[in-house]
């Protein structure tokens, strides 16, 4: 990873705001996938122009999107797209979904995007390098224990019956919680204004741009184990703007 990637990065980010734009809050064909997930037109416009820069300027490099598959997932270098992270919130008409981009080397997360390209928020964390907001350093902040941590997940509906309660006992230990924000939620760790997030079930798309961004903000991001999230992750992710909250998080649910 080099400055030319995370120039590629941001280039890839713009050419997928470019793609969304015209269709946030206007018409456009909705679907539903296999797993019950909703896809729309945006979604595919937006990870199509991801690819065609990847295929034209890094052919050797693999990529995994959501909407279009693996291609080279053999790769040592490997591309994750996420071209509407908050799909439903897209549909709704609130800004409040992303696009997600990820540079993976050896099955490690190094480089994330996370862009907002409505409200024209844009967080860039790579590994060895700080974390930015719109180009200006992002920090995450402290916070003692989990009994004074505001929590956000997207949803209680994405938890299975056998991860549900062990959230609802992180819930109950927490200041506060915030329901809905998707990727958002990961920026606003970086930045500062949330200290945790739980989540249960998230593919690799989903999260491998996100734990550049929070850990580059000096915070942490793991499985339920504790452990450091990569490629072959069972999709139970934490993240903590404060590191320290993590190993805590991680007792809750685990006594629950």
């Amino acid at each position: 990873m080099d400055a030319a990637d995370t120039a590629l990065a941001e280039k890839l980010a713009e050419a997928a705001g470019a793609a969304i734009r015209p269709f946030f809050r206007a018409r456009f064909t909705l679907e539903t996938k296999p797993d019950d997930s909703p896809v729309t037109q945006a979604d595919r416009a937006s990870e199509a122009a991801m690819r065609a820069i990847l295929n034209a300027e890094r052919p050797g490099d693999g990529i995994i999107g959501e909407e279009y598959g693996i291609e080279r997932g053999d790769a040592q270098r490997v591309w994750v797209l996420d071209p509407i992270d908050g799909t439903r919130a897209f549909i709704a008409g609130r800004p409040l979904f992303g696009t997600l981009i990820a540079l993976m080397e050896a099955g490690t997360p190094v480089l994330g995007v996370i862009d907002q390209p409505i409200a024209g928020d844009r967080w860039l964390g790579a590994k060895g390098q700080p974390t930015t907001l719109n180009g200006r350093p992002a920090h995450g902040r402290r916070c003692a224990s989990v009994a004074r941590a505001h929590l956000a997940t997207t949803g209680p509906y994405l938890f299975d019956e056998l991860d549900l309660p062990r959230f609802e006992a992180l819930r109950r230990a927490a200041r506060d919680t915030l329901w809905g924000g998707d990727c958002h939620n990961y920026g606003l760790v970086a930045s500062g204004h949330l200290d945790l997030v739980c989540e249960s079930w998230l593919k690799l798309y989903d999260f491998a741009a996100l734990v550049p961004i929070v850990e580059g903000a000096g915070g942490r991001m793991s499985d339920w184990h504790g452990r450091p999230l990569g490629a072959d992750s069972d999709g139970r992710v934490l993240a903590a703007g404060d590191p320290a909250l993590i190993d805590e998080a991680v007792a809750i649910l685990a006594g629950a």
